[in-house]
């Protein structure tokens, strides 16, 4: 069986026929097979869910308990119609997969969703998988894209507090995933002090600590106390929220501070480059190690990888999805 009739992109996403299942797909569709808890990957009214476990009581945290009629925990090898699957750490956030389809007949295709190499001390870190396709993101694929350390950059957050001691540092930062990343890496650069959080982080803060995952001393950031550190959605920037406090430093943890354009026009003093996606020498260096036929690109910058597939002898080729940037707020 050829990879593309068991796997191409559709209106509703990728579609797998003889399994018939879509992965993370745009709109409802009977069964969907669901790579992590993003907005921009896991929508809500799928007749039916495969994922992790800790991806589904994600998705039901922010979607209700009735976000599908039926879910399915990913454990092991499952057998759906002509293919077997089997979901693997993605090291992108806490309960992130990637996901293998194994045909009776035909290549061993690993969907890859959004991924990390970096070390994160909130998630699984990514397994490679042997295979034949790998269908990648390329977010960050361009060679300027090279992320520092993130406890480097903590370190920076710190520095920052400690030569303003009176002003509140207010650091944007998406509530799955990295939200809590960035507390853990505060700790871990060794702030022990209490750290407020906006009302939209404290769920799913709460669910990290439930699963395991110390994040130290949480407050409200409705009555911060003397906290100096304090996280919200980047959306909270641009409402009336931010108000409350006096001369904020305003800082923003996202791969994309590598853009300083992007920085000033969010108007962030303090940009913290802290990406919890593939940089371009993790993503090629990623190809390498798992020496696929072919490497499949789902959405990001797709031709500085293209060309580099190219040098290297390695078959490519765009899907071109639309629907899988940032996570919507």
């Amino acid at each position: 069986m050829r990879a593309e009739d068991i796997l191409y992109p559709t209106e509703m996403g990728l579609y797998c026929a003889p399994g018939d299942f879509y992965i993370d797909p745009l709109r409802p569709v009977p069964r969907a097979l669901v790579t992590h808890g993003h907005a921009d990957h896991a929508r809500p009214g799928n007749a039916a869910v495969m994922a992790t476990r800790q991806t589904l009581e994600i998705m039901a945290i922010r979607y209700g308990e009735d976000f599908t009629a039926s879910r399915q925990i990913a454990e092991g090898t499952t057998r759906l119609g002509g293919v077997t699957v089997s979901f693997h750490p993605a090291g992108h956030v806490l309960g992130s997969a990637q996901i293998l389809i194994t045909p009776d007949n035909g290549p061993r295709i690993l969907v890859s969703g959004d991924y990390c190499r970096a070390p994160n001390p909130v998630c699984l870190p990514f397994e490679p998988v042997a295979c034949d396709i790998f269908i990648t993101e390329a977010t960050f694929g361009l060679p300027v894209f090279r992320h520092p350390d993130p406890i480097a950059e903590a370190a920076r957050l710190l520095a920052s507090m400690a030569e303003f001691p009176d002003r509140p540092h207010l650091v944007g930062a998406y509530a799955l995933g990295k939200a809590q990343r960035v507390i853990a890496l505060a700790r871990a650069a060794g702030h022990h002090a209490p750290i407020a959080i906006h009302g939209a982080l404290k769920r799913l803060c709460d669910y990290h600590v439930e699963q395991g995952i110390d994040l130290g001393p949480l407050v409200s950031a409705t009555d911060p106390g003397d906290a100096q550190l304090i996280l919200a959605p980047p959306s909270a920037f641009a409402s009336p929220w931010v108000q409350r406090f006096r001369d904020p430093v305003i800082a923003y943890a996202s791969g994309w501070m590598t853009v300083r354009a992007r920085a000033r026009q969010r108007g962030v003093e303090l940009p913290l480059v802290i990406s919890d996606h593939v940089d371009w020498p993790q993503l090629t260096a990623t190809i390498t190690e798992l020496a696929p036929q072919e490497v499949w690109i789902t959405h990001g910058t797709e031709d500085g990888l293209l060309r580099w597939c190219e040098i290297q002898g390695i078959a490519a080729r765009p899907l071109r999805l639309v629907g899988y940037e940032d996570e919507p707020e």
